[in-house]
């Protein structure tokens, strides 16, 4: 008689409310991919490497990748917030569809949770595998950047110096970067680069400058009073205003 009983009860998925959850779980992840991605891209400043052009491109795709969870996490709210109340000490009769004990619901989370990780995982080794090998860049010039409170320094391979950063377009750079006191980390807003400068310790990262123009260097770890004023300036210029600025302020280090 009970197995005649359990014959008969509806299967989950057929129950009103999965419906209903799913087919919000389709349009609140549309939603929250579109509006996501238009939020993050909108409020990011305009890329001036491929680098930065790169991380805009990531941040969709990850995203679009996360929508479904925040969807179905939406969707849920919504169905629970517009089906109609029940009174009384027992549930409903179509709540009895125990979806959270099903064996083939559990599976089905647990599979594309795992996907959306490796997913995630594969596309953030590839990305890091990338700026490595950017490291590497035989032709790249080689620029020691130093932190301190609350200042920047940049050395040039032919011995120049200064506070605000020169670059060529098109050129790629690796920047050694370290720390004369206390934590500091090096942030080029426009194109994308963020490494930390250890005290006592040498960092690397690479950029290939792809804009010319005036950009922003800034501090992104907590250095100490003044951490907020320690910015500067990166300017991307052509690559024969660059080998001339380079000359005269090394001629002007020489002399000093």
């Amino acid at each position: 008689m009970t197995d005649l009983m359990n014959s008969k009860k509806p299967q989950w998925w057929k129950s009103p409310d999965v419906k209903k959850t799913a087919i919000l779980w389709v349009i609140c992840t549309a939603i929250v991919g579109y509006v996501g991605t238009e939020f993050h891209v909108r409020s990011i400043v305009e890329p001036a490497s491929e680098t930065m052009t790169g991380v805009i491109d990531l941040m969709r795709i990850f995203t679009w990748a996360a929508s479904p969870v925040a969807g179905l996490v939406f969707a849920i709210c919504l169905t629970v917030l517009t089906s109609k109340r029940h009174y009384g000490d027992n549930p409903p009769a179509e709540a009895d569809h125990q979806i959270s004990n099903s064996p083939r619901a559990n599976a089905v989370w647990i599979v594309v949770s795992a996907l959306l990780c490796l997913f995630a995982l594969i596309t953030g080794l590839i990305v890091l595998q990338k700026d490595s090998e950017a490291v590497l860049e035989s032709t790249a010039i080689q620029m020691n950047v130093t932190g301190s409170q609350w200042v920047w320094s940049f050395d040039y391979p032919n011995g120049a110096r200064s506070e605000d950063l020169y670059l060529p377009v098109d050129k790629p750079v690796v920047f050694h970067i370290t720390s004369v006191d206390v934590k500091h980390s090096f942030w080029i807003v426009q194109m994308g680069i963020k490494m930390d400068a250890n005290p006592g310790a040498i960092t690397e990262a690479a950029v290939t400058p792809n804009k010319i123009g005036v950009f922003d260097i800034r501090c992104a770890e907590l250095c100490g009073l003044l951490h907020a004023y320690m910015q500067t300036k990166v300017h991307v210029v052509s690559q024969n205003d660059y080998d001339k600025w380079v000359a005269e302020h090394a001629a002007l280090e020489g002399r000093a």
